[in-house]
């Protein structure tokens, strides 16, 4: 990027938040600090009112670009965004990015929506569609409380049995992982944090009662104290080649780490704590696994062949 797109594009980053750390966007370009600073200088002295606070960051002064206009590039991400989102948000954002999309759709040139037009049809996400879909609209109501400091009340759907408990959470933040949307929050009832997957929320109520954030961990705090608790073990396994292309997807939900390719087989290494679910998950590729370690997860596959053999060997 040369300098004059760079010193835009710092602009438009500068109008992207309240406050920009130098760091923030020295890292977004691969520059130094230095050249943040003269970029920041040259902007100032173009007639761009910047503001700076020490130890803090840059900020513009009643100071706003005209209407932005997209390249190629930054339309087929969005249109990549839309697509993603179309599949692993609620009713709630998708109507938000849509409204949104409408509204970047309409300021493009006529290349750039002829483009998007033709690569609409061409991209497509496919994701495994839940056969009852508990949470319709509440992602941005959570959003809304997350950044608010405000007690949530939910009905959650406990188990598999559709049991429910009423609990008062205040909430920390969302996290996507394992194909759903969590929501990480304090729960008044248990005295202690707890992960509400959102699609088992059958009905959520903002109380607008607010709640003390610095008594809260931050999202961040939760995520790197839950590691430490869990204790995982790691697991390497020799996985054909033909069977490895379908465990793409779902490897990720056991603590995928890594993979190294090997002439037939593909070396896999994980780290978890399920044993038994990782091996219920393994059986179904049958002899195109074999585990290389440790003991305690490969006496856990035989115990579960043997379980399936003494089902198939009883009497009817």
């Amino acid at each position: 990027m040369n300098r004059i797109d760079r010193l835009t594009a710092i602009l438009i980053q500068l109008q992207s938040k309240r406050v920009v750390k130098a760091r923030e966007i020295a890292d977004r370009f691969g520059i130094s600090l230095r050249t943040v600073y003269r970029d920041i200088r040259a902007l100032e002295e173009a007639g761009v009112p910047i503001g700076a606070e020490a130890g803090v960051g840059y900020f513009l002064e009643d100071y706003h670009l005209p209407p932005v206009m997209f390249t190629n590039e930054e339309a087929s991400a969005l249109l990549f965004g839309a697509k993603l989102i179309g599949k692993m948000a609620d009713e709630s954002l998708r109507e938000g990015f849509d409204s949104a999309f409408y509204k970047i759709k309409s300021v493009l040139k006529r290349t750039e929506k002829e483009h998007l037009e033709d690569l609409e049809s061409r991209v497509a996400v496919l994701a495994r569609q839940r056969a009852e879909p508990f949470s319709v609209h509440f992602l941005n109501q959570i959003q809304q409380a997350i950044v608010r400091q405000q007690v949530l009340s939910i009905k959650y759907i406990t188990n598999f049995h559709k049991q429910s408990t009423q609990r008062d959470i205040e909430p920390i933040g969302l996290v996507y992982y394992s194909s759903h949307w969590h929501l990480i929050a304090f729960c008044r009832l248990r005295g202690d944090y707890r992960d509400f997957r959102t699609d088992r929320i059958q009905h959520l109520t903002n109380t607008e009662i607010f709640f003390p954030k610095q008594n809260l961990l931050t999202l961040q705090a939760y995520l790197d104290r839950l590691r430490v608790q869990e204790h995982l073990e790691e697991v390497t396994l020799w996985v054909h080649k033909g069977a490895a292309l379908f465990m793409q997807e779902q490897r990720y939900n056991w603590g995928f780490i890594s993979e190294e390719l090997h002439e037939k087989y593909v070396k896999m290494t994980f780290m978890t704590q399920h044993f038994e679910g990782m091996g219920r998950w393994l059986m179904a590729y049958g002899k195109h696994v074999t585990v290389e370690s440790p003991p305690k997860m490969k006496e856990m596959m035989q115990t579960l062949a043997m379980e399936i053999q003494e089902h198939y060997l009883q009497p009817y």
